[in-house]
């Protein structure tokens, strides 16, 4: 199955059960958030710049902790490429800042 939501770019993102399974092998700590990896691509705090054209999709869950969704976005669309939880809230802020709530 495959769900979809719409980016801040008006883009459709989609998030297949392949890779919803392959995020939550690399980080089991994901395993209870698909809801909330949709939520932060369809309405995150902010979105920062990666370092290969992706997008980071940041929203913050709970004080001091923050769901990170990296994604790319293409002409047609676009797909969530993985999701984590980090408290490093200084690397975030260093990168580029494409959109803030």
């Amino acid at each position: 199955m495959t769900l979809n939501i719409v980016s801040k770019n008006g883009k459709t993102i989609r998030l297949t059960d392949e890779r919803w399974a392959h995020i939550t092998e690399e980080h089991s700590e994901m395993a209870g958030f698909r809801t909330e990896v949709l939520e932060t691509v369809e309405n995150p705090d902010r979105i920062l710049k990666g370092n290969e054209g992706e997008m980071l999709a940041v929203r913050e869950i709970e004080s001091g902790k923050f769901l990170v969704v990296p994604f790319r976005e293409f002409e047609k669309g676009g797909f969530i490429i993985t999701a984590f939880l980090t408290s490093r809230q200084s690397s975030l802020n260093r990168r580029t800042q494409l959109w803030l709530a």
